[in-house]
């Protein structure tokens, strides 16, 4: 089954692909985008691109696992989603991806400017390895 993974943030959202045959999981892209609409266009691009069965989605829960307004309004753009690409949608505790992505990214020898324009989808990245790994 092929999944895409969205890490959504307010200016910049990653994306990676995965495959649960192949057990793979592959960072994508970062999208840059300054309102929703731009965000849903580059969502309904990448699905259209990647036809993905199945969706995941960074949800931001606080570190005592309570939900604060950055994860209520992720449930309501979840839902957006669901109904924008008709895929069903999952949401996955996003806490510590971008720490994971930046540990993986500490001895890269990238620039920061570099780091910034890759961190996105390495996170969404590492939230798809967290989800597939729940499932099994």
């Amino acid at each position: 089954m092929r999944l895409l993974a969205i890490d959504i943030g307010g200016k910049r959202t990653g994306f990676a692909i995965g495959d649960t045959e192949l057990s793979m999981v592959q960072p994508l892209e970062v999208v840059v985008h300054a309102n929703e609409r731009e965000l849903f266009d580059a969502i309904e691009r990448v699905c259209e691109e990647h036809r993905p069965q199945e969706i995941v989605i960074g949800l931001p829960l606080n570190m005592d696992d309570s939900e604060g307004p950055a994860a209520k309004k992720m449930r309501l753009t979840a839902e957006k989603v669901l109904a924008a690409t008709d895929i069903p949608v999952h949401l996955h505790d996003e806490r510590l991806t971008s720490f994971e992505a930046n540990s993986r990214m500490a001895r890269s020898g990238r620039t920061h400017g570099g780091k910034k324009k890759i961190r996105d989808a390495i996170a969404a990245a590492a939230l798809l390895e967290d989800f597939l790994a729940g499932r099994n």
